[in-house]
């Protein structure tokens, strides 16, 4: 037993590794240093931002269905860390999930890797930290995940593809806008003073030191991959004389329409085809916030520039118009637009419409409700009347080593009525292998909008007023989008079902950072009983433990990865069964290295 301890397995993990790579894709290995730097300003004014190997915002992932994703990451910052990847499902592995209910945090000046795979997915996402307030200091990038190239794309290739990160931004320090959630006028008002567009300010603000541009050529067409980075504000997304077609949200190819403008919601993320078809010249990119009357001067308005290859002509005249930032009903027309393309392949050969919501049964319905309450003398964000209080030992390890015992009582809480205004660990059972129907209601005059770790959603229905049973008559169940993350409108509901096929703790929670600092969270638990960890993954070896665990679990550390070793060797071999399946689609023995 002290040889286990005290060296790697190492014929165990070359074998799997070796299978894993057959199996499933390429390896991509990423070393990344997170760190606090002054010096960028990205609005004039010192303030930290978080940055990775010296960039903000941080470096790319661009992978392709099935890889297998190795990031170590050293936080070089002087608070705990944990970067959650939005979007991606981290199919049967909730331990690299990387929020507080699955994670123990990365301490200060040390490394930990996350290892996590593209399973089945392709599309546009993005990462970025996700304890102590910490995404409004930066910190966060995009994710490319490509098709394989066995499955056609349902749109010509274009000549390029620009990630564009767009979000709300404080000229202050994280820590400073943190501390501010203490009070009423810190939780409930103190809006953002800016937009950014990958980390830089307006076209148009004289004091924003540089600007973001894409330069095009006269004739060919881009793609635009849009997300909303931000913690606060919606926004409208529109170039200057050029259309767009909208092909693709968060893993979901669209039906291809044709906009003048977008709105991206806290959380969200789009393609865009962009067709280079004006005259030489440059051309304002614009992005203005919902439900906030922005001035073109005040460098809150996203002002960037596209640049045709030979112009010689500066961007001018007045912004192109967006809709009314207050229309509530073009937005939700617009949502309402978005349709799953029921005849493309994606990350799988057959079309996306195989897998449809016509004819599900329901087997659990949960009615969310979102709030405000005053708790202990403090403002808070609540859900069904609970604000989620974080325990110190995080839920999936808990629930894996301690049956929960000291740390939560699964199904403590209503899910689909109100309880008792209070604190406590919202953990709510999830059936494997159901269909779930969640509500979200927004009691609040602000937008929200909600996200689910672990799984795509099918977005079935917008709503005014109260939900009920017979509010299903009028959802789309017949091409509705699937996507993690939906907009809630104010005094309204959104519906959405899906299939908890992939065991685990997941979290669900509101996108708005200050409403999930402040408790509007809860967790999933989706429980497959059969031990196979072809089902669900073991811990990983380098698994660290902290609160009930750390004292508990550290003397017998030994003996768990000898445990696991076992179920190791089981999902090897299982998944070398699979290999020629995978093989038939195109994977294959390589191995990419990035870093």
């Amino acid at each position: 037993m002290a040889w286990l301890c005290d060296r790697p397995l190492l014929i165990v993990w070359a074998v799997a590794l070796f299978l894993l790579q057959v199996a499933n894709g390429a390896e991509i290995f990423l070393e990344w240093h997170v760190a606090i730097n002054t010096a960028i300003k990205p609005v004039s004014v010192d303030q930290p931002v978080i940055t990775i190997n010296g960039m903000f915002p941080g470096p790319l992932i661009n992978a392709t269905t099935n890889d297998n994703i190795h990031v170590n990451l050293f936080n070089n910052m002087d608070e705990p860390l944990l970067i959650t990847w939005n979007g991606i499902q981290q199919r049967l592995n909730s331990w690299q999930d990387g929020v507080s209910g699955t994670n123990c945090p990365i301490q200060p000046g040390k490394n930990w890797t996350y290892v996590f795979q593209t399973k089945d997915q392709i599309g546009s996402f993005f990462y970025f930290p996700s304890i102590n307030f910490h995404k409004a200091g930066g910190g966060f990038g995009p994710i490319r995940v490509n098709n394989r190239q066995v499955i056609q794309v349902p749109f010509p290739k274009p000549e390029a593809e620009f990630d564009l990160l767009i979000g709300d931004w404080y000229q202050t320090s994280f820590k400073d806008v943190r501390s501010m959630m203490k009070t009423n006028l810190g939780a409930y008002e103190s809006p953002p003073d800016r937009m950014l567009m990958n980390g830089k300010g307006s076209y148009l603000d004289p004091l924003a030191p540089t600007h973001e541009s894409f330069t095009v050529t006269q004739g060919k067409t881009y793609r635009f991959r849009i997300s909303n980075v931000g913690i606060a504000w919606s926004f409208n997304f529109r170039i200057q004389n050029h259309r767009m077609v909208l092909v693709e949200t968060e893993g979901s190819y669209t039906k291809q329409i044709t906009l003048d403008s977008l709105d991206v919601h806290v959380g969200q993320s789009y393609s865009v085809l962009v067709t280079a078809d004006g005259s030489p010249a440059d051309y304002y990119i614009v992005a203005t916030p919902k439900e906030y009357d922005a001035k073109e001067s005040n460098g809150v308005v996203a002002v960037g520039v596209l640049h045709y290859v030979s112009s010689t002509t500066p961007a001018s005249g007045p912004l192109p118009s967006g809709p009314d930032p207050f229309d509530l009903h073009f937005s939700i027309n617009q949502a309402k637009s978005i349709r799953w393309n029921m005849t493309t392949g994606a990350a799988r050969p057959n079309p996306q419409g195989t897998f449809n919501v016509t004819n599900v049964t329901l087997s659990q319905t949960f009615v969310l409700r979102a709030s405000t309450a005053e708790l202990d003398g403090a403002p808070r964000y609540t859900v069904n009347n609970i604000s989620y209080l974080t325990p110190d030992t995080p839920l999936k390890l808990a629930d894996h080593f301690l049956n929960g015992s000291g740390v939560y009582v699964l199904d403590e809480f209503s899910t689909n009525s109100t309880n008792l205004e209070s604190m406590g660990v919202f953990f709510a059972s999830g059936k494997h292998k159901g269909w779930i129907e969640l509500v979200f209601k927004n009691d609040l005059d602000a937008m929200n909008t909600w996200h689910l770790d672990g799984f795509g959603f099918y977005v079935v229905g917008f709503g005014e007023g109260e939900w009920s049973p017979k509010s299903r008559c009028r959802y789309n169940l017949f091409d509705p989008v699937v996507r993690s993350t939906v907009q809630v409108y104010p005094r309204r509901w959104s519906a959405v079902y899906a299939y908890l096929d992939n065991p685990g703790t997941w979290n669900l929670r509101s996108q708005l950072l200050k409403n999930w600092y402040l408790g509007q969270e809860l967790y999933l638990r989706v429980f497959d009983a059969d031990p196979d960890p072809a089902k669900e993954r073991p811990p990983p070896d380098n698994i660290l433990l902290c609160g009930i665990t750390a004292s508990s679990l550290a003397s017998s550390q030994c003996f768990i990865y000898f445990t696991y070793t076992l179920d190791l060797i089981s999902l090897t071999l299982s998944l070398s069964l699979s290999i020629l399946k995978v093989g038939k689609y195109g994977t294959g023995p390589y191995t990419r290295r990035v870093g």
